[in-house]
């Protein structure tokens, strides 16, 4: 296992990784590999362990009982995802995480983590790291209901493109989803996205390949 690129991630944040290496069998360190589109976690399950994306990406997103699906959101290397159900006992998965590519995946027991040690310091250490990306995925949440609010396609392009040029600090933005994936994040229909996206080329207001796309003007939204 890779200790020095652990020691970089948010999670480990802090930690040598050599103090990383130490807490590995006391939290209960696995790891797993998976295909592109294999389902990590299945929503309803219930899960004592948090996921860290090792290699490639996950993608975390609902399904509901009429078989649509809504991302989320992608994690990628470094990423951890399921945190919040670790931490509750017996709360069933509302997410379904599935690899949005071949991917490696770390798997880190929550109650181990939460039992005292006789050296807490290190493990205090991800514990508060912990805290600080569950607010920050909350924060995330609260980013996608603003982006989903407006009643038009438009409106809620216009709202995600301009959280990814505050982001990125430049009018030429690249999303992490694809066509589909960003229909699914932004709750529209994939040929309605396409459509729109089409008119605001022809338009002159953006320029756009695959998931790359560049703000050509100010747009008012109506």
């Amino acid at each position: 296992m890779n200790f020095d690129f652990l020691s970089k991630t948010s999670l480990f944040q802090g930690c040598l990784a050599e103090d990383i290496s130490g807490m590995a069998d006391r939290l209960g360190f696995l790891t797993a590999c998976y295909k592109k589109g294999a389902v990590i976690y299945e929503e309803g399950t219930i899960t004592h362990n948090i996921g860290m994306v090792l290699s490639g990406s996950v993608q975390i997103g609902h399904n509901d009982i009429w078989g649509n699906n809504s991302i989320l959101s992608i994690a990628k290397a470094g990423d951890v995802f399921a945190e919040a159900y670790a931490c509750i006992p017996k709360e069933p998965l509302m997410i379904q995480a599935e690899a949005n590519e071949p991917c490696e995946i770390l798997f880190i027991n929550v109650p181990k983590l939460f039992a005292p040690c006789r050296d807490c310091a290190m493990q205090n250490q991800v514990i508060q790291n912990l805290v600080a990306i569950s607010a920050q995925k909350s924060l995330q949440l609260s980013r996608r209901c603003l982006h989903t609010s407006p009643k038009t396609i438009r409106g809620r392009l216009l709202s995600y493109f301009s959280q990814l040029v505050s982001q990125q600090g430049s009018a030429k933005i690249v999303s992490p989803f694809n066509r589909q994936q960003l229909a699914d994040y932004l709750n529209l229909d994939r040929s309605a996205l396409s459509k729109e996206l089409g008119k605001m080329k022809q338009e002159g207001f953006i320029e756009y390949h695959k998931n790359t796309f560049v703000i050509k003007k100010l747009i008012v939204i109506k």
